[in-house]
């Protein structure tokens, strides 16, 4: 007899053996219609796999993420077999599912055009329609390597030589296609009706620029017709939002191949929404206790090697200089952090010194691969709302609320604070080279931060090895509009550094001791916000962060006097104006000041003159009509110095 456990708490019970899709179809018909995969005892496991033991078992559809898993790697391996069906000469790579799809990693000599992917996703097709069965075969060693040999797939043999010895190495074959894979898969093509091919991207092979660039394609599926054609047009309408066209489009920023890749260079309007938010920074922050620093932009190698980033850090440095020569070495900074040390260290300093709250808007730098960067999110040079908080053990848990209560602010103040989620990063005890290795110290820092969170109410998850190598963080996370994580924000308890820079206070006790460090950011990397801010209002920024708040439009030259007097009258109230006085019609400078996303448009002509009006077009309301000038100046001004959040639905 085999007692099996359902996700609900029911339990079936079986005389004898049974697979997966064999107990689905007991349940009803129906389940087993959705069936994609099966979890026994939390393993995902293919529903041809036969169940001979008690367990729990999980019958997973697409509407579980798992499920969801099997069926787009099931839909990488159509897409896979197509391609060879097609470019026989084409080597294989890798080709997992992925959040919202799944792609494929190939070796072509040439990139993948238009008509190849119209005749690769036509061939799809095609096999979708054979139905062919998938199924799974395991090799030895020697036979996995001869087999994929034999096929040419060298990437493959790579793959397999760096298996474990005591790996299962596991094939899948669907009609002619055999494909080295972990799985699970649908036990046949037929269900992959719904996909989408929809993109052909560089990616280098393992990730390490120093290997070869393959072509990934990216491609989606589901089980509906519906619900594809739903996301694909949510994925046009994340086109029309991505910073990296849209920020270009309104002359935020631009990038030039002769300065460099992850190099940007920010535009008047970009530079503008920086300068407010960073004034907006340091005034809050200054309220909070926090006192500046200007620091190098470059130190010398063995600042970097007590803080330990030589050792974890180097290989993303910006080098410069060669130690085998026997030079002396710099190293632009990738952080703040060790110079406010030496600030710190300049004087000895008592416990009732303590906190010390060093902030610094610092120009940082980052030698990220050039796969990584994109647009203003990822990039080798930015600039960042730094800060460093030296206190006592005891100041560490209302230093850490103070900081959550910060971050909390601005988020708010900037209107995101619903679009972000909480990030417990912690060390992977099983990669020990990558941290500083105390397991005491991380064990106590660790249940030390997740009290303080839990006692915020924080809601949060916890993951292994995103922590910093001094210590665990909270990240503040984001997706860009194709669905990217990121990190917006981040706060650090660090229990390494001080001690390895002999940064030191002397207690009650006239004992000197090693202060606990706070590493926190309260807005993040201003290039990173200014692009989700681009992409979550799609350029409509807020008034108060708008580069241009309102537009002074005469209708003729008549009124050009009466035009100056009303720009007059809101800079004088510190609102960032512009006058349009160019000879065109009113109409199109209307139709122009809506597609650089200006909050106000005041149209003025001979009432408004005559009476101390302006006519008003909002980014909200539309034509609001004549309102007296002194009104307007009074309700934009509230608006801006309230920081309120009030933009158009199309920008939602």
């Amino acid at each position: 007899m085999m007692i099996i456990t359902l996700k609900d708490g029911s339990k079936k019970e079986y005389e004898s053996s049974m697979s997966v899709i064999d107990i689905a179809n007991d349940i009803s018909a129906g389940l087993a219609r959705m069936a994609c995969a099966g979890e026994v005892d939390g393993e995902v496991v293919d529903l041809r796999h036969v169940v001979d033991k008690d367990v729990t078992l999980n019958i997973l559809t697409f509407n579980d993420d798992l499920g969801k898993d099997a069926f787009r790697h099931t839909t990488a391996h159509i897409l896979s077999q197509a391609v060879k069906r097609l470019f026989p000469e084409i080597k294989l790579a890798i080709g997992p599912s992925i959040e919202n799809g799944y792609y494929y990693d190939f070796d072509k000599e040439t990139p993948f055009t238009n008509e190849d992917m119209e005749a690769i996703e036509k061939e799809m097709k095609k096999i979708v329609k054979e139905n062919l069965k998938i199924t799974r075969f395991e090799l030895p060693r020697d036979e996995a390597i001869k087999l994929m040999e034999e096929k040419g797939e060298d990437y493959k043999v790579e793959l397999i030589r760096d298996l474990d010895e005591d790996a299962i190495i596991s094939f899948y074959e669907q009609g002619e296609f055999v494909d080295l894979c972990a799985g699970p898969h649908l036990m046949t093509t037929k269900p992959v009706k719904a996909f989408k091919l929809l993109s052909v991207a560089g990616a280098y092979w393992r990730g390490d620029e120093k290997n070869k660039m393959l072509s990934r394609i990216y491609g989606t599926a589901f089980t509906k017709k519906a619900e594809l054609d739903e996301h694909v047009q949510k994925l046009e309408e994340a086109k029309k939002r991505d910073h990296n066209k849209l920020g270009r489009e309104l002359e935020y920023f631009t990038t030039s191949d002769v300065v460099g890749q992850g190099l940007p260079l920010i535009m008047p309007k970009g530079a503008k929404v920086i300068q407010t938010l960073q004034r907006f920074v340091e005034d809050e922050e200054e309220s909070r206790g926090y006192q500046f620093t200007k620091t190098p932009l470059m130190a010398k190698s063995d600042l970097y090697k007590i803080s330990g980033h030589w050792d974890h850090y180097k290989d993303g440095m910006f080098v410069l200089g060669d130690e085998d020569k026997d030079e002396e070495v710099f190293a632009l900074r990738p952080m703040t952090c060790p110079f406010q040390y030496m600030i710190y260290k300049a004087k000895q300093r008592s416990y009732r010194d303590l906190p010390v709250r060093y902030s610094e808007t610092s120009t940082l730098f980052r030698n990220e691969s050039s796969g990584e960067m994109h647009g203003l999110i990822r990039v080798r040079q930015f600039t960042l709302a730094d800060a460093h908080i030296i206190c006592t053990p005891e100041q560490v848990k209302q230093e850490f609320k103070d900081v959550v209560d910060l971050v909390k602010y601005m988020m708010t103040a900037i209107g995101i604070q619903d679009d972000v989620w909480y990030r417990f990063s912690k060390w992977d005890e099983n990669k020990t080279d990558k941290y500083i290795n105390d397991p005491e110290a991380w064990e106590y820092t660790q249940n030390m931060m997740r009290k303080i969170l839990n006692e915020i109410g924080l809601d949060y998850h916890e993951a292994d090895g995103e922590a910093a190598f001094y210590g665990p963080k909270l990240d503040v996370q984001f997706k860009n509009v194709h669905g990217k994580e990121d990190t917006l924000f981040t706060i650090q308890i660090d229990f390494a550094l001080a001690e390895r820079f002999q940064m030191t206070y002397v207690d009650k006790d006239n004992e000197k001791q090693h202060p606990y460090i706070i590493h926190r950011s309260s807005i993040g990397c201003y290039e990173r916000t200014l692009a989700m801010l681009i992409e979550k209002y799609a350029g409509a920024m807020p008034t108060w962060i708008a580069p241009v708040q309102a537009k002074v439009l005469p209708i003729s030259e008549k009124y050009q006097d009466y035009a100056n007097e009303v720009v007059a009258g809101l800079k004088a109230k510190g609102v960032r104006v512009e006058l349009d006085d160019r000879a065109e019609k009113i109409g199109y400078k209307i139709r122009e000041g809506r597609m650089e996303r200006v909050p106000y448009l005041l149209i003025v002509g001979q009432q408004e003159a005559e009476e101390k009006l302006v006519a008003v077009r909002s980014r909200v309301n539309g034509d609001e009509g004549g309102i007296p000038l002194d009104d307007f100046i009074a309700r934009i001004k509230e608006e801006i110095d309230n920081k309120e959040i009030i933009v158009a639905e199309e920008s939602k």
